[in-house]
């Protein structure tokens, strides 16, 4: 576990089982048209155990003294999937309370530095078009928009996919031998 630079009462740990109560609370806070079900994060979370694990999860919190039924806060959250040559954000948000202090950039850096550490060419994801704030932070980021996946969301919205490049992407790899 560590702390968040420049902010250190925010840890970061890996998400467990028991951080989902307040892991759906916030999902379906962020996103009321396209919550994951728990069983979603459920089943990611399987993933992350084991030699052969293509998942990590982690939750960003706070300690918090005036609630006697914990001694934390969820700030935010972040999923990653990496079966090579490719990492996908499979999800991420920061609690709307907690915003504006540079979590979600925090967090998606986790992602892709741990996604260059497994040895990944590049890190995808998607966003609704809609989302303009968060496409503001995954373009800072170095992330371009790849494609649209038309009426994507369960309301009709689209979703863009974008793509950060983690090595030279028209460099011989592992991901030539595919083709």
């Amino acid at each position: 576990m560590s702390a968040v630079p420049d902010e250190p009462a925010v840890r970061l740990r890996p998400m467990v089982v028991e951080d989902l109560p307040e892991v759906m609370a916030l999902e379906r806070r962020l996103f009321p048209h396209d919550a994951w079900p728990e069983q979603f994060f459920l089943d990611e979370l399987d993933h992350t155990q084991g030699e052969r694990a293509t998942r990590r999860y982690w939750v960003l919190t706070e300690p918090v003294a005036d609630d006697p039924r914990t001694d934390e806060r969820l700030l935010g959250y972040v999923g990653m999937m990496c079966v090579l040559p490719l990492a996908d954000v499979q999800t991420i948000a920061v609690a709307p309370e907690a915003q504006g202090r540079g979590l979600g950039t925090r967090l998606l850096r986790l992602v892709v530095d741990t996604a260059a550490v497994w040895g990944a060419e590049q890190v995808l994801l998607e966003v609704r078009a809609d989302n303009d704030g968060a496409q503001a932070l995954y373009t800072r980021e170095g992330f371009t928009h790849i494609h649209t996946r038309r009426r994507y969301y369960p309301d009709g919205t689209d979703a863009l996919i974008m793509q950060k490049p983690l090595t030279d992407l028209n460099a011989p790899s592992s991901a030539s031998q595919l083709r």
